[in-house]
């Protein structure tokens, strides 16, 4: 039994994390049918690719996959359909004012399940270069081998 507030993780962005400096996160909810939030509870959604943007005044989902929902029958839906996101429209027009920014983009972080309802969190990001990502996975490579080091003292 889902406790009141509890979130369940469904799918996260592992990519995003390192692809973008994230600058600020936002939680959006989306607009699903039937056999899409079924087959979200069975945690079969993917991430990879996938984008919000602003279009006609309001916030999307692009290239998220959900899979097929097996019993939905001929009732399915489009798996890699647009979904819409539903946020206040002043939070949408801040958002928008960033993303005219250069460089801004907004990246779907996860997507989890509160109160029986899809959540997605959102992250404003800028892109990271090359020798960033390098200069990224070096410090993890550090604090692992510190950590390896540490781990072997205590023993």
């Amino acid at each position: 039994m889902e406790r009141d507030g509890e979130i369940r993780i469904k799918a996260t962005n592992k990519k995003a994390f390192h692809d973008y400096e994230i600058e600020e996160r936002l939680e959006a909810g989306i607009a699903l049918t039937g056999s899409e939030i079924k087959s979200i509870r069975e945690g079969r959604i993917s991430l990879r690719d996938a984008y919000a943007a602003i279009e006609g005044g309001e916030l999307f989902l692009f290239n998220s996959h959900i899979a097929q929902y097996e019993k939905a029958g001929r009732f399915g839906h489009d798996e890699k359909r647009p979904r819409k996101l539903l946020l206040h429209k002043k939070e949408i027009e801040r958002i928008f004012g960033k993303l005219n920014e250069k460089g801004y983009t907004l990246i779907p972080l996860r997507v989890y399940i509160r109160n029986g309802k899809a959540k997605v969190e959102l992250g404003l990001a800028r892109g990271r270069r090359k020798y960033d990502k390098r200069r990224e996975i070096a410090k993890r490579e550090a604090e692992r081998q510190i950590e390896r080091a540490l781990s072997r003292r205590r023993q």
